[in-house]
């Protein structure tokens, strides 16, 4: 029997569902809850927009996003949302997905962090960045229905969301600095590691190995 909340239906796949269960299992409750509402969020964001994104890519893209801030998936070389991005393929070739529908989940994920970028791409990489936009910061909140929001916060609590997202980013980040060169994960690390101090882009130029 299909799951729908806000007038938007959970994919009932055998592979959405494999996913809902790994991903709930492995993660925090946090992780977890914030993962769906990116999903229901960048739906009704989808519609609001014109987009059509296949409902399962979307599905599997919005569940994986962040598992590469827990421990069973993180590594400790390369950005976390690759970590995410390279479990989300190997979970859908295990389950048949063609490389396309790989693909499209894997650059979603992988991009989910990068403003203005996704929006340009698939359906499924846009809505997946504009779910995790308006979840986070509350980016586009106000075009949408406020009832549909409250029915997906009922769902799916948030329960001091901010705090605790990143408190989780933190800790997902902190023994791999190196990975957030570039990116917002470095203002993560500046708030919460005493002593991390971000390398600026002029930096690297000023102090390469080039002669100047």
């Amino acid at each position: 029997m299909s799951e729908t909340i806000a007038g938007v239906e959970i994919p009932a796949t055998t592979a959405a569902a494999a996913a809902t269960r790994l991903v709930e299992t492995m993660t925090s409750p946090l992780l977890f809850h914030h993962s769906r509402r990116v999903f229901l969020l960048g739906t009704l964001q989808a519609r609001e927009l014109g987009l059509e994104p296949d409902p399962e890519l979307l599905y599997l893209s919005a569940l994986f996003h962040d598992v590469g801030l827990a421990t069973p998936f993180s590594d400790a070389v390369q950005r976390f949302e690759l970590d995410g991005a390279d479990h989300a393929r190997r979970f859908m070739l295990e389950h048949g997905f063609d490389a396309g529908a790989t693909e499209v989940v894997w650059t979603a994920i992988a991009l989910h962090t990068t403003p203005g970028i996704p929006g340009r791409l698939a359906p499924e990489v846009a809505a997946t960045a504009y779910g995790v936009q308006t979840d986070a910061v509350g980016l586009g909140l106000d075009r949408l229905d406020g009832d549909r929001v409250a029915a997906i916060v009922a769902a799916h609590p948030r329960e001091d969301f901010a705090n605790g997202f990143l408190q989780a980013m933190a800790d997902g980040l902190r023994d791999r600095p190196g990975t957030t060169y570039g990116t917002m994960n470095a203002d993560v690390l500046e708030h919460f590691v005493p002593g991390f101090r971000r390398v600026s882009m002029v930096e690297r130029v000023l102090g390469s190995a080039w002669p100047r």
